[in-house]
């Protein structure tokens, strides 16, 4: 699927978290992908913030607590989920890995690791742990894992399409991709409309729904083989949410908005964040 340049305004959001500036979400008669626009030249800048909070292990406020303690929880679920299709091979490569924790817990289990992290502040505290990330897909060898994963970073990718193809000759054959990423369909989306806090424009340069995804890598031999949700999710954007919409810090709300998420998802199966396993088929 070409994702093209000229479409229509679908919604306009601001970056709530560092910049204050406006930003519009493009998208075609479809509605399958969104686009941020216009995508700032000096997008680095963007995440020079402690708000920032993934390229952190900050634990100086009770949202940071919150957000490094579900963290942990996931990090299990993860590593459960990498281990159930990955029956012969054990290489993993994780792109956008942070500060290295789903490297790290993975290679105590017996992984053989490889990360991909651009930030530098988030490699260095990886290195504390004692990985060692690189900063580019094309700095590794061709058909090389078993497993790929990126946790919330297909949306951060500015040469989507180009990284897709290259994430695919790195899968050895018959080799898994996992792909978490927001779904823009959610009940908490339409909920917040622009103060969806996983817009969080311009540091995501495109949104998905689960037809986008299903659209943008089939012409790359790359076909979806489960989708599963993440529960959690909802609660922490959420909980973000209520506070760029009202300019105040409310827990019980958002909890109670995330849960109407969740629970929403029972009848519609479209959860706040979607996690995608996809197959290489060639």
């Amino acid at each position: 699927m070409k994702i093209k340049v000229e479409m229509r305004t679908y919604l306009k959001v601001k970056d709530y978290s560092v910049s204050k500036e406006e930003f519009q979400l493009r998208c075609d008669d479809k509605e399958e992908v969104l686009q941020t626009f216009p995508v700032p030249h000096n997008l680095e800048r963007y995440y020079e913030s402690d708000d920032y909070i993934s390229h952190t292990d900050a634990k100086s406020s009770i949202f940071e607590i919150i957000y490094q303690t579900v963290k942990k929880i996931n990090l299990t679920s993860k590593l459960r989920l990498i281990s159930s299709f990955a029956e012969e091979g054990k290489s993993l490569l994780d792109v956008g890995a942070g500060t290295g924790d789903f490297v790290f817990t993975a290679k105590q289990k017996g992984w053989n690791v490889s990360g991909i992290e651009p930030n530098p502040k988030a490699r260095a505290l990886a290195k504390e742990k004692g990985i060692d990330l690189v900063t580019a897909l094309d700095r590794l060898p061709e058909a090389s894992f078993d497993v790929i994963t990126l946790w919330h970073v297909l949306e951060h990718l500015p040469e989507l399409e180009k990284d897709i193809d290259n994430l695919r000759k790195l899968l050895k054959p018959n080799g898994t991709l996992v792909i978490a990423v927001p779904n823009f369909k959610s009940w908490d989306a339409k909920h917040y409309k622009q103060f969806w806090a996983a817009y969080d424009v311009p540091r995501h340069l495109w949104h998905f729904s689960k037809q986008g995804i299903k659209s943008l890598f089939s012409p790359f031999q790359l076909k979806i083989e489960k989708i599963k949700p993440m529960w959690f999710d909802a609660f922490y954007v959420s909980i973000l949410s209520e506070k760029y919409k009202t300019g105040r810090k409310n827990f019980f709300k958002g909890i109670w908005y995330g849960f109407r998420s969740n629970l929403s998802y029972l009848s519609t199966k479209e959860c706040s964040s979607h996690i995608y396993i996809l197959k290489k088929t060639k």
